[in-house]
């Protein structure tokens, strides 16, 4: 069977793996909303597509400094690449956290459905403005319940087969430096020798994931965040190139990048 036949079968299998879970999705934020605890429809699902996706598809999560998850609340941010961070979450994401996403989604069938029943924080990306009033607006229930919430500063997926990330918007420290909660930064190693729709990749392999101790955001003023955030970024972006490329097993093809890399470790 050719290679790209078998990057398409993963791909609609990925796509049914994701359905599934959203049909449970919306059954458990109904559920847990009618027993008072919509605030773990998130992690209730996050964690059921991660068993899916472990035994489905073969990509299993490492974590390193997962005690780091520990103290709630926190901002908590992660580097954005591709699809696969969605499984990034499902491992990760501590009880009573949520996602923000761009309000496009809210429409999506199905997965829409249960972003919304589930409490997702919808982001405006055409007007800024409103994006930080509705982040301040969940800023309240973050510190009176200790929850968190889980920001992609990079605002979109890279798809990056470099050991880089994109400019990081501000929202996300925004939030922080308001209400005065530690920055959580989650780097996670390259995922391109995973999947890479442009080089017709689905591998399955090890997404490796790094928790960094909390930053603390208290006294931080207004005028300050914008360094604040390059200096996060830069620490993220360190950590990156020192984790590298995810472990995957070559079941389709690879980037040449990875390739290459592959072939100077023989």
């Amino acid at each position: 069977m050719g290679l790209n036949v078998l990057y398409y079968l993963r791909c609609t299998l990925a796509l049914v793996i994701l359905s599934i879970a959203a049909i449970y999705g919306i059954i458990v934020s109904i559920l847990c909303t009618i027993i008072g605890k919509q605030h773990l429809s998130q992690y209730l699902t996050a964690r059921f597509y991660y068993t899916l996706m472990k035994y489905g598809m073969g990509i299993d999560v490492k974590i390193i400094g997962e005690e780091n998850l520990s103290k709630l609340p926190y901002v908590l941010i992660s580097n954005h690449q591709s699809e696969l961070d969605v499984l990034m979450i499902g491992k990760t994401f501590p009880p009573g956290c949520t996602v923000t996403a761009k309000g496009a989604l809210k429409r999506a069938p199905i997965l829409g459905w249960f972003m919304s029943l589930s409490g997702t924080v919808f982001l405006d990306r055409t007007d800024r403005t409103k994006s930080v009033t509705t982040l301040n607006n969940s800023l309240t229930n973050i510190k009176k319940n200790k929850r968190a919430v889980c920001i992609f500063p990079e605002g979109t997926r890279s798809y990056s087969t470099e050991l880089h990330m994109l400019p990081f918007k501000k929202g996300a420290f925004h939030l922080a430096q308001q209400g005065e909660l530690p920055i959580v930064p989650v780097v996670v190693a390259n995922t391109s020798s995973l999947l890479s729709h442009k080089w017709k990749t689905f591998n399955s392999g090890c997404m490796i994931v790094k928790v960094l101790k909390p930053i603390p955001t208290k006294g931080l003023k207004k005028e300050d965040i914008t360094a604040f955030s390059e200096k996060v970024r830069s620490i993220m972006e360190k950590e990156l190139k020192e984790l590298g490329y995810c472990p995957a097993n070559n079941i389709t093809s690879l980037p040449p990048v990875v390739l290459e890399l592959q072939k100077k470790n023989l």
